[in-house]
């Protein structure tokens, strides 16, 4: 036991009202419960959190018989969900015995048990296993306070039997170590590395939700680099691997490598945002692909294009959100426009600007550079200028109107041949409507937009 690294939980892990409500619930029907897992672990990295565990010996249909209302219970898991006020979250699960793992994923059979230290062996990580109680005291069967002092992740029991039996714990490690600022304890590194292989079991989904959790953590840079050299990258996101060790221009980029660059971008984005996230992540999976050596400097033509094109299939695989995967690949195409921005002809720059998306261009764009070479004049100008946008945009100097006049029926051509007006005109320095509508006339009558 480590009790007595911290011995006094009631200061470090404090209980939020709607939390403490539902264990006085559960305690007035004389079920004890025990905080667990990151109830215990966020406080003691001094964060807040709103996704709490309790552990109990009761049953499931007895927990939920406390409260009035229950979002869904597992009864071969022996899991009680309920949402509480102030959106917490509280997962109440009987304790347990598992065993087999023939998917490498689910347990075959599970015993309900009455003792902490059993439960605690079919966890992943000593961390993990850290039990407080309503009072205050801890209960540390697996030594996690010792390994949390000393800033260590370690698996319980074998390694390698914990990664074999659930292989998403193989992710779990690496967003932990990650979020934690913990090194990875050397025999649960090498199992972890040895069977990395098993993480192509996951469902994408699964390996998407772990991967954005890491990606959008405190030291979310640090586990991209975890990715890779773990060899999980891989097999989960094989498209940031070729990242390693491709140089480039050190006027540019005097950070040093792709990789290197990408999860300093990383760290640079704002925590939480899974699209600035993922867009740090895949910006520039397609250097490695386009990377030449001149004689002047290191260039890589095009990269921007493929980046987009490699971002769009990587999210399509994990089966991101639709909007999510849009945004990401459309900041990923258009990234470099910014080192011309300012350099735009005015209705092209607005038109840009104006567009929903441009808030995420332009956060990225910050990120980006104080990921390389820090500087932020082309983004305070951008931003000034975007800013500065008068509230309405200018009247379109011709309308769907306009078209319908020249005898093209009602339809999507309208709006094809209204694009195709502004994007003649976007580079022209003060454009009429007269001009405008001497564009549409002129492809009108070439049949243009049907």
């Amino acid at each position: 036991m480590a009790d007595d690294v911290f011995p006094d939980l009631t200061r470090l892990v404090p209980w939020p009202e709607p939390i403490a409500h539902a264990a006085a619930a559960l305690r007035a029907r004389g079920i004890e419960v025990f905080a667990v897992g990151g109830a215990v672990r966020e406080p003691l990295l001094g964060r807040a959190t709103k996704d709490w565990d309790f552990a109990t010996a009761s049953l499931p249909h007895e927990v939920a018989a406390a409260f009035p209302a229950v979002q869904s219970v597992d009864a071969r898991l022996g899991a009680v969900h309920l949402a509480l006020d102030d959106g917490y979250e509280l997962t109440v699960t009987t304790m347990r015995r598992e065993e087999g793992y023939a998917d490498h994923r689910h347990p075959d059979r599970v015993e309900f048990v009455t003792d902490l230290a059993v439960d605690a062996l079919r966890r992943d990580f000593t961390i993990n296993a850290i039990y407080a109680d309503p009072d205050g005291r801890v209960h540390d069967p697996v030594g996690g306070l010792a390994d949390f002092a000393a800033r260590t992740l370690r698996a319980i029991g074998d390694p390698d039997r914990r990664f074999a039996e659930d292989a998403l714990r193989l992710l779990r490690a690496i967003r932990f170590a990650a979020r934690c600022g913990f090194a990875i304890e050397p025999a649960t590194w090498q199992a972890l590395r040895a069977r990395a292989p098993l993480a192509a079991t996951l469902s994408a989904e699964r390996v998407f939700a772990e991967l954005t959790g890491a990606f959008t953590a405190p030291g979310r840079g640090r586990a991209l680099r975890l990715l890779v050299e773990s060899g999980l990258a891989a097999v989960v996101l094989p498209e940031v691997v070729a990242l390693d060790g491709v140089p480039q221009p050190p006027d540019y980029h005097p950070e040093g490598d792709v990789l290197t660059h990408v999860c300093l971008v990383l760290d640079a984005v704002e925590e939480g945002d899974a699209v600035q996230a993922w867009t740090a992540v895949l910006h520039d999976v397609g250097k490695p692909a386009t990377f030449t050596a001149g004689p002047d400097r290191i260039r890589f033509s095009g990269h921007d294009v493929l980046s987009a094109r490699m971002a769009d299939e990587a999210l399509h695989r994990l089966h991101a959100p639709r909007e999510l995967r849009e945004t990401v690949v459309e900041i990923c195409r258009d990234h470099i426009k910014f080192a011309g921005v300012m350099q735009m002809r005015p209705r092209r720059r607005e038109r840009w600007m104006r567009s929903p998306r441009f808030p995420a261009h332009l956060a990225f764009h910050r990120a980006d550079c104080l990921g390389s070479h820090g500087k932020l004049d082309v983004w305070h100008a951008a931003h000034d200028a975007w800013r500065s946008l008068p509230a309405e945009p200018p009247p379109p100097l011709c309308t769907g109107a306009d078209v319908l006049a020249l005898g093209v029926a009602p339809g999507p051509r309208v709006g094809r041949l209204l694009r195709r007006v502004d994007a003649e005109l976007e580079n022209v320095e003060a454009p009429d409507r007269a001009m405008a509508l001497a564009v549409l006339r002129r492809l009108v009558d070439a049949g243009e937009g049907t």
